[in-house]
């Protein structure tokens, strides 16, 4: 029997879809996901958007935690997108500033390996120079003197200049007297103390005095000379004008090692030279007196100078004279700061303390005017206070006086023989100030370098007794003046009672 044909058309669909409807469908129900899905850009941008609303209903996150790459301005105008805050400056660990012992600022980074500074060969000059050490003829500068704090660039570069002075006195030699007063007052003093040789004659002239070119010929003066229009170079003013503003001079230690009185004396204080005086005699007569072209007095080379150092020291101290002190002391009238430590006993003889003549009539006499007893046994002080007599009479404006060192004629300021004695009220009526150090500083005593050190027992005794001699020379003083003179101040050393 033949079999039933059934219409497809009307047949039950199936329960389940084909395969290739399944996958189709699911195709396109994932792309529609992914479209309605936020991208990571989408997120971090809200996340931004909400930090900076300050909504805090969502998690804060931090800007530092967002690795979305930064955002040109022009599409984040078009994105309107919101600024990108900055990151916070990382906060370093302060560093703290580092000074040595004196309490000055060390220069930043580590310090210089110990190597450096002690295998240096610049090291033990720089550091045990006159100028900063302090020894038992301790140098005392003079009062307002310009000197350049310890180093300083200027106090290094000064005594660069000290050390290397034979070659700096050859190559700078036109160029010395230029420098400003004031650093030329203090290369003086730095010269004087440093210096091996000490401060000469030619070096006082290469500072205080312009030095013309050895191989400029007249002809080039003349021309230089005559022209005085407004760009040629005009005559030199003299050395009188150039050194107006010097005022101190320090030459302590080169008295009687470079430098004698007598050529200070002549530097300092020229008289008209025998070539003026030899063309005033052959010029013709004059018609008159006013024609005539006398010779003129030269001024001095430092009209102005006040404040004088004449320090010496264990070495130079047999060598000061009182003699050639006394003859340049009148032109040292303006004098007002003087320096004299320890200079020897005041004398016109100081070789012929020891030293007797035979008189016609066979009789022995003292060749000097004192002897090796005058002091200790007969208390015979009558050539000191000559001395000093004359030098107070010429020195009347000093103010300050510094005899560091001198103790061993510390009572000749007071002592008085046959009613002669030193005028501390008329003459040294206006000193003010009178240093009496014995001059033993920070020295040991087992160095043995002092003037008159001794044993620890020995020096201790005579400190006392000079401490009451100075004590007692600052009574005797203001009982003279008694409101006549300028109150004294005796400065001296302190000692515990």
């Amino acid at each position: 029997m033949p079999k039933k044909r059934h219409n497809a058309r009307y047949s039950k669909p199936q329960s389940t879809a084909p395969a290739s409807l399944s996958s189709s469908s699911a195709r396109n129900h994932a792309s529609r996901n992914d479209h309605e899905r936020p991208s990571v850009n989408q997120l971090l941008a809200s996340l931004r958007r909400t930090r900076l609303n300050g909504d805090t209903s969502q998690p804060s996150i931090s800007v530092a935690d967002l690795t979305a790459p930064s955002v040109p301005p022009q599409i984040r105008v078009i994105l309107s997108l919101p600024e990108t805050p900055a990151p916070s400056p990382v906060r370093r660990p302060r560093l703290l500033p580092r000074f040595d012992a004196r309490g000055v600022r060390l220069p930043p980074g580590p310090p210089p390996p110990r190597s450096w500074l002690a295998l240096s060969r610049h090291a033990p000059r720089l550091q045990t120079s006159g100028l900063a050490s302090e020894t038992c003829e301790q140098r005392r500068l003079l009062p307002a003197l310009y000197t350049p704090g310890v180093g300083s660039l200027t106090d290094m570069l000064l005594r660069k200049i000290a050390l290397d002075w034979a070659f700096q006195r050859s190559y700078n030699v036109y160029y010395l007297h230029v420098l400003p007063d004031r650093l030329r007052m203090a290369l003086v003093s730095y010269v004087t103390v440093i210096h091996e040789s000490g401060l000469s004659l030619s070096d006082l002239k290469l500072i205080f005095l312009p030095q013309a070119p050895e191989n400029a010929d007249d002809g080039e003066r003349d021309d230089r000379d005559d022209n005085n229009d407004g760009g040629g170079y005009g005559p030199l003013p003299s050395p009188s004008s150039l050194n107006e503003a010097i005022t101190h001079l320090d030459l302590s230690t080169s008295i009687g090692k470079s430098l004698n009185l007598r050529e200070l004396s002549h530097l300092l204080f020229p008289s008209s030279s025998s070539s003026s005086l030899s063309k005033a005699h052959d010029s013709p007569v004059a018609e008159s007196w006013d024609a005539a072209d006398l010779p003129t007095v030269p001024r001095p080379l430092l009209p102005n100078l006040t404040h004088l150092s004449l320090a010496a020291n264990s070495e130079t101290r047999p060598l000061n004279s009182w003699k050639q002190l006394l003859g340049i002391a009148p032109h040292l009238r303006n004098l007002t700061h003087l320096s004299l430590a320890f200079w020897p006993l005041p004398t016109l003889t100081p070789n012929s303390t020891y030293s007797k003549l035979v008189t016609p009539q066979g009789q022995t006499v003292q060749a000097g005017g004192t002897n090796p007893y005058s002091h200790s046994l007969d208390d015979d002080w009558s050539e000191a206070i000559l001395v000093l007599r004359k030098l107070s009479e010429s020195m009347y404006g000093l103010e300050y006086l510094d005899l560091t060192g001198c103790t061993a004629w510390f009572t000749a300021l007071t002592a008085s023989r046959d009613g002669d004695r030193i005028d501390w009220v008329g003459a040294w009526g206006k000193i003010s100030h009178l240093v009496l150090h014995t001059g033993y500083g920070s020295q040991r005593p087992e160095d043995g370098n002092c003037v008159g050190a001794a044993s620890e027992g020995g020096r201790n005794g005579e400190l006392m007794a000079s401490v009451n001699t100075a004590r007692r020379i600052e009574k005797d003083i203001r009982t003279r003046r008694a409101g006549r003179g300028r109150f004294i101040t005796v400065e001296r050393d302190q000692v515990e009672t």
